[in-house]
């Protein structure tokens, strides 16, 4: 059986997306599998879970393994064995030796002769994962970084350079993790003479126990940081912020490091942006079948301001970039945008990266476009009130403006438009659209169950009680979430259009709350009836709505 055979036997992908997957592999000369990865249309792990089924092999998460290795067995091998067989004895275990492997075809013969032994038991991993248990049985043989103050004044060329070299592969090492562990941010902490090393994993921070780092190892990585992203190594006293590409196992990653002085010293954080892979598409964002064709509407309006708004790492730039795709299809208008940084790089949008430092910020930049005639501007971010003065006139000589603000919902953007001191009358004639939105945890389809709710959240999300019918599910925790219960985010929108009533509304400057019920009247759609229908697919846990909504929005609108 073929893999894409095994992965749709699985119920893990669609028919006809092997089928277009197969093409594109046939192609380029890869590996279908390779290529459903990088689609996001499977996860790494369940393309090896359901490879390893196929073959009759146990399959297992490095997570469970780590603590299982014996140094003495792991070392058996010549690593570039290891590397071309793809395989690592770990322990022994009831007379046998354990051996993780990538290939779920591995014959065993070829392990059996190399260490010696007939009796060895398999078990799949996925490659990533080899790269992690391969690394800390490499780091685990390291001699400690911290050494007395009289020693390291002793220490030599060749030392210092030995020593650069294990925390550049500490670093690597957490790299890999983060990946693995589908991180989006790496924070390296010290707390007195303890450091801390955190991953974030759909918006929430998990510890990192298996690095016990010293302070020094920490400062020395942070330096490493430096090196790499072109930072200055002797200032401890300034924030500073650069960044660098990586690349772990055949993927290219954008790094963004931000270094911060504190009370212990300096902390660092690495975002991880990957480079080269899918983007989300406008249909693939989350959003309901409804509003998901109202923006994609939006984008054929000849001129008007569209804001995609929410608080930082909401998925703003997810959501407009979706919209960038479906407008670099479009071969009769010109799209140009001023971002910071550039995130990704699409095929027919004239993307340019504003450069503060040499003046040339996002107002500058919109300036300057007006005069090469495009149909679309995007504006990464409207933070001033230059720049939200030159969104509003460039909407006012008939472009469509897209950008984003921060601020807490669709209606708070009016509010937000004014602080910045753009004129009612304005804001009223240009805006068109807002989007809000929030990201909220997945709940994990290999361990979903239904679950009882909290009675005090149930009182008061339903004051009159809950539907009929409605269901509350939740995720118990399993291999495929790393015990997390969630798996991967989605976007819980609401949706503002700005009709004739709204925009009287708006032009007569009435207070917030007011705004809001001629909001609702227009055909403001609330986050809340997102949110809701998300939990009664059972997508998203019902726990998660007090941190989606503020403690007014949690009962109905009409309360």
């Amino acid at each position: 059986m073929r893999v894409g055979d095994v992965v749709v036997a699985h119920g893990v992908v669609k028919r006809e997306d092997v089928e277009s997957a197969a093409a594109d592999a046939k192609r380029q000369g890869r590996r279908i599998g390779d290529v459903l990865v990088e689609r996001r249309l499977l996860d790494e792990r369940e393309l090896y879970r359901a490879l390893a089924d196929r073959w009759g092999q146990a399959f297992a998460d490095a997570e469970a393994l780590f603590v299982r290795i014996d140094p003495a067995i792991a070392a058996v091998l010549p690593r570039r064995f290891v590397e071309t067989v793809q395989a690592l004895p770990l322990c022994t275990q009831a007379g046998k030796v354990l051996v993780a492997t990538a290939d779920p075809t591995l014959d065993a013969l070829s392990i059996e002769r190399a260490l010696g032994t007939h009796a060895i038991e398999l078990v799949v991993v996925t490659p990533t994962d080899l790269t992690r248990l391969r690394t800390a049985v490499e780091l685990g043989q390291l001699q400690p970084l911290d050494k007395p103050a009289d020693e390291q004044r002793g220490t030599d060329l060749l030392d210092q350079q030995r020593f650069s070299a294990e925390l550049v592969a500490i670093f690597d090492a957490m790299l890999v993790d983060a990946i693995a562990q589908r991180a989006s941010d790496l924070h390296l902490e010290i707390y007195g003479e303890r450091a801390r090393v955190r991953f974030r994993i759909d918006g929430d921070l998990h510890d990192a126990p298996r690095y016990q780092l010293g302070k020094q190892q920490l400062a020395g990585i942070i330096n490493v940081l430096k090196v790499s992203s072109e930072l200055d190594i002797a200032e401890h006293r300034l924030p500073q912020g650069g960044r660098f590409t990586a690349r772990a196992k055949g993927r290219v990653f954008d790094l963004r490091v931000q270094t911060q002085p504190s009370l212990h010293g300096e902390h660092a954080v690495v975002r991880l942006l990957p480079q080269h892979e899918k983007l989300l598409e406008i249909e693939d964002l989350g959003f309901p079948r409804d509003l998901a064709e109202r923006y994609a509407r939006l984008l054929r309006i000849p001129a008007g301001l569209v804001l995609v708004v929410g608080p930082t790492g909401s998925g703003k730039s997810t959501t407009l970039y979706g919209a960038l795709q479906v407008l670099a299809h479009d071969q009769t208008r010109k799209v140009i945008t001023v971002e910071d940084p550039i995130e990704y790089a699409l095929d027919g949008i004239q993307q340019v990266a504003a450069r503060a430092e040499l003046g040339f910020s996002f107002a500058t930049a919109m300036r300057s476009f007006v005069r090469e005639d495009p149909d679309v501007i995007l504006v990464g971010e409207i933070r001033d009130a230059e720049t939200a003065l030159e969104a509003i006139r460039a909407s006012q000589t008939g472009h469509l403006v897209l950008s984003t603000l921060h601020c807490n919902d669709a209606v708070d953007a009016v509010q937000r438009l004014r602080d910045l001191g753009m004129h009612r009358n304005s804001i009223a004639s240009e805006l068109f659209a807002v989007i809000a939105q929030r990201l909220a945890k997945r709940i994990c389809p290999g361990c979903r169950t239904e679950v009882e709710p909290k009675a005090e959240l149930v009182a008061e999300v339903f004051p009159h009680g809950v539907p009929a019918g409605f269901r509350f599910s939740g995720g118990r925790g399993c291999g495929r979430c790393g015990g997390l219960g969630a798996l991967g985010r989605i976007a819980v929108v609401e949706f503002l259009p700005t009709g004739p009533q709204m925009r009287r509304a708006i032009a007569r400057d009435i207070p917030l709350d007011d705004l809001r019920t001629e909001a609702l009247r227009s055909g403001l759609v609330p986050m809340r009836d997102h949110a809701l229908a998300l939990v009664e697919e059972g997508i998203i846990a019902f726990d998660e709505l007090p941190w989606l909504l503020p403690p007014e929005r949690l009962a109905p609108d009409d309360q």
